[in-house]
C-alpha cells in the first residue's frame, strides 16, 4: 500500500518571461496556488507518513521567499525563466530537505490561474 499526503498554499508574485514572444514577456502578476505531495509506504510509530506540520512549515518558508516579489530579481529566477515549470522544480528541490527515510516528495503542482498548472513529479 502507498500513502500520499498533500498540502496546498497560495502566494502572489510578479514575473515576466524572457525569450518569449507574447503577452507574458511583459511584467504581470499571478495569484499562484501550490500543491506539494509526499508519498511512501511505511508509517511511523505515530501512524503518520510525515507530519503535516513539517510540510506546512517548509512550504511557508519557501512561499515567504517568493511572496510579493518580482521573481525575475531573485535567485534562481534571475538566471532561469520564472515559468510555472521552473517554479514547481524550485519548490520540489526545496521540499527535499524535509524528506525522511520513508516519505519522499513525489509531486509539486503550481497553478498560475484556476485553469493552468504545471506538475513536476518523481
Amino acid at each position: 500500500m502507498k500513502y500520499k499526503l498533500s498540502v496546498t498554499k497560495n502566494f502572489a508574485s510578479a514575473h515576466c518571461l524572457r525569450e518569449y514572444e507574447g503577452k507574458c514577456e511583459n511584467l504581470h502578476g499571478h495569484n499562484w496556488k501550490i500543491k506539494a505531495a509526499f508519498s511512501g509506504s511505511k508509517l511511523d510509530n505515530a501512524g503518520m507518513l510525515i507530519d503535516f506540520t513539517n510540510i506546512k512549515k517548509c512550504l511557508n518558508q519557501i512561499i515567504s521567499y517568493l511572496d510579493h516579489k518580482f521573481l525575475n530579481e531573485i535567485d534562481p529566477f534571475n538566471k532561469i525563466n520564472p515559468t510555472a515549470e521552473n517554479i514547481a522544480a524550485f519548490i520540489y528541490e526545496q521540499l527535499k530537505q524535509i524528506e525522511t527515510k520513508t516519505a519522499k516528495v513525489c509531486e509539486v503542482e503550481v497553478w498560475e490561474n484556476e485553469f493552468s498548472s504545471a506538475v513536476i513529479s518523481m
